[in-house]
């Protein structure tokens, strides 16, 4: 094969991956930003982002294994309870990082 057609493939996908994850981000902003939305959706879509990040992190946290079984004695589970609190107290985001990397780290090599 020859190498031009392989880096003109390359470029194609590369276009084609951007269009793909740049035309549902923009469709919605184009059509919606100039309406008024009923109350009701906008706070439905208020909690997207906590409904998000509890499907990411419950499985996470609570489960372990193949297949998956709940464990409540992992390290990530008693980490991320000092720093959770820690995230409503300060409302912190470097903090809570920085507090959650050390949590962990201790976790993992100290304990």
């Amino acid at each position: 094969m020859d190498v031009t057609l392989i880096h003109q493939k390359v470029v194609w996908v590369i276009l084609g991956m951007g269009l793909v994850t740049y035309v549902p981000r923009w469709f919605p902003l184009v059509f919606l930003s100039r309406r008024n939305l009923p109350q009701w959706l906008v706070e439905w879509l208020d909690l997207i982002p906590a409904a998000i990040l509890s499907a990411l992190l419950v499985p996470e946290l609570f489960t372990s294994g193949m297949p998956r079984h709940m464990s409540l004695w992992q390290p990530e589970l008693w980490v991320a309870i000092p720093t959770f609190v820690f995230a409503l107290k300060t409302k912190s985001l470097g903090g809570t990082v920085v507090i959650g990397m050390a949590l962990f780290w201790l976790a993992q090599n100290v304990i």
